[in-house]
C-alpha cells in the first residue's frame, strides 16, 4: 500500500485489463485480457497488446465491440468491481453518436437491432430488395 501512497493521485497507474474489469467495460478481467490480446484496445491511438500495459488518468481508450467502437477517457483507477453507478465515476465516454439511418450503409440498415423484435413488412420489402440481384427476375 506505501507504493500507492508515493505516487501522486493524478499519476495513479493500472493494467488495462483490471481497468476494463473495474469499469464494466469487459465482464470478466479473463475477457477483458483477451480482448488486449486480440488487438481490440488501443490507448492513445497506439494498439496494446499486452494486459498488463498500464493506464492511468487522462489516458483515451479506444474499445472495438462487436459493430462499433467506444471511446473513453480514464479519470481514475478502479479499486473493485462495484455496481454500474460507481464503475461509471472511471471514465468519461467520448465515443461519438452513431450515423443517422441515411448515413449507414445498405448492410447496417438492414441488420436489426438484436431483441427488435420481428422486422415490419416494409423493412421485410427492403431486406428482401438487398438480396435480390440485379438480373434476377422472379417469375
Amino acid at each position: 500500500m506505501a507504493h500507492n501512497e508515493e505516487q501522486p493521485a493524478g499519476q495513479a497507474r493500472q493494467r488495462i485489463d483490471k481497468w476494463l474489469f473495474f469499469a464494466r467495460l469487459r465482464k470478466s478481467r479473463s475477457l477483458a485480457a483477451k480482448s488486449v490480446e486480440a488487438g481490440d484496445v488501443s490507448v492513445n491511438g497506439v494498439s496494446v497488446r499486452q494486459p498488463s500495459h498500464a493506464v492511468r488518468p487522462g489516458d483515451v481508450i479506444v474499445l472495438s465491440l462487436d459493430r462499433h467502437d467506444m471511446v473513453v477517457k480514464v479519470l481514475q483507477p478502479g479499486a473493485r468491481r462495484g455496481p454500474y453507478e460507481e464503475a461509471r465515476l472511471l471514465y468519461s465516454d467520448m465515443t461519438p453518436p452513431p450515423p443517422s439511418r441515411e448515413e449507414r450503409n445498405l448492410f447496417a440498415q438492414a441488420t436489426r437491432e438484436r431483441g427488435a423484435g420481428r422486422p415490419t413488412k416494409r423493412e421485410r420489402r427492403e431486406t428482401d430488395r438487398l438480396q435480390a440481384f440485379p438480373g434476377d427476375d422472379e417469375d
